[in-house]
């Protein structure tokens, strides 16, 4: 893989070139001391991937991030000395489409593989999505819906990725205080950052935003965020769980298994939202919903930071409506036939 730094330390990017010399496959192609730079030289040469530094002079991670995914769109894992300190900056980039975040790893005494072991975890993650390589078979079959005459009760069911924490801060500013369903959301995101934007994602909605914990049961007018790096699902009961399996899929957590879940197990109507994001992921299950008679929605390619995952459902036919981002709210709100919230429509 071609990899780019982007680094204004040259402890760290010394630090980073070590780590990535202990894989043959992965090369630098270029560094840069600041975000500007970064802007510049992926003009000039796009790589597979930038590990990108948030605390830069100049121009710092975020606007890169924004920029790039603008301009010259490549996959960007943000790499921080201090991500504790860094949540509202790390949610700003993601915003923009960058894909994850990772501690950047320290020279020093201790085992260098050891310590490199999260950095190069993430990067193999990554190329996986960038090569779209989903194990065949991975997602088990599921039993058939129950009958639609029996449904009662409404679920949004949402699925996103890179570019996700800002498309959803503008859906839930959309979405008013007696919404009648319950709303749960699946956010590639690291577990050690969930709790974090469920509380981030709590000041731009009227609803409380809680992340999903083994054994909940989705409420209306409550919103539940999958909080774990296993796949959230639903079970029988109407109750949230947790599983490791499949183990060998990229995708951790799955839109795809939490959505082939509701779509057995939830005794009334859904709603599929599938947004922003890398790879496919979300396509096949929102595809099952609309197969089962739900109302489904993509986002549309103007108004994503990534377009892949809605791409990929858009290409399967999955999705009763493809809209930009703003519009969703108002949409949920008229297919659940309730008048959306004025200035529902503003941007995060």
């Amino acid at each position: 893989m071609k990899i780019a730094i982007v680094n204004d330390l040259p402890m760290a990017v010394e630090a980073l070139r070590r780590v990535l010399a202990l894989r043959p496959e992965h090369r630098v192609v270029w560094v840069a001391g600041n975000g500007a730079q970064a802007v510049q030289r992926c003009a000039e040469l796009r790589p597979d991937l930038v590990l990108m530094d948030l605390l830069m002079p100049e121009m710092d991670g975020v606007e890169a991030t924004r920029l790039i995914m603008a301009e010259t769109p490549c996959a960007i894992l943000l790499v921080t000395a201090d991500m504790g300190a860094n949540t509202a900056r790390i949610f700003d980039a993601m915003g923009h489409g960058a894909l994850d975040v990772v501690d950047t790893p320290v020279l020093g005494g201790g085992d260098l593989r050891a310590g490199a072991a999260p950095l190069l975890a993430k990067i193999e993650i990554i190329g996986k999505l960038i090569g779209d390589s989903v194990p065949a078979g991975a997602i088990a079959a599921r039993s058939a819906a129950v009958s639609r005459g029996t449904r009662a009760r409404q679920l949004v069911a949402i699925g996103a990725s890179a570019g996700g924490p800002a498309a959803l801060a503008t859906l839930l500013r959309g979405l008013p205080a007696d919404f009648p369903a319950a709303v749960v959301i699946v956010q590639h995101v690291d577990e050690q950052f969930a709790a974090g934007m469920a509380q981030w994602l709590g000041q731009h909605s009227v609803l409380p935003v809680q992340v999903a914990r083994e054994g909940d049961r989705p409420a209306r007018g409550t919103v539940l965020l999958a909080a774990t790096n296993d796949h959230l699902r639903l079970e029988p009961g109407e109750r949230l769980a947790y599983t490791p399996v499949p183990r060998d899929y990229v995708y951790r957590p799955s839109v795809d298994v939490f959505f082939h879940s509701a779509c057995a197990l939830w005794p009334g109507d859904i709603v599929g939202v599938l947004l922003t994001g890398m790879g496919r992921d979300g396509a096949l299950g929102l595809k099952a919903l609309r197969d089962q008679g739900h109302h489904t929605i993509a986002q549309d390619q103007a108004s994503c930071a990534v377009y892949g995952m809605p791409k990929a459902a858009v290409a399967l036919d999955a999705a009763v409506d493809i809209l930009p981002i703003h519009a969703i709210a108002p949409r949920l709100c008229a297919v659940l036939s309730i008048q959306p919230k004025p200035g529902g429509h503003d941007g995060p």
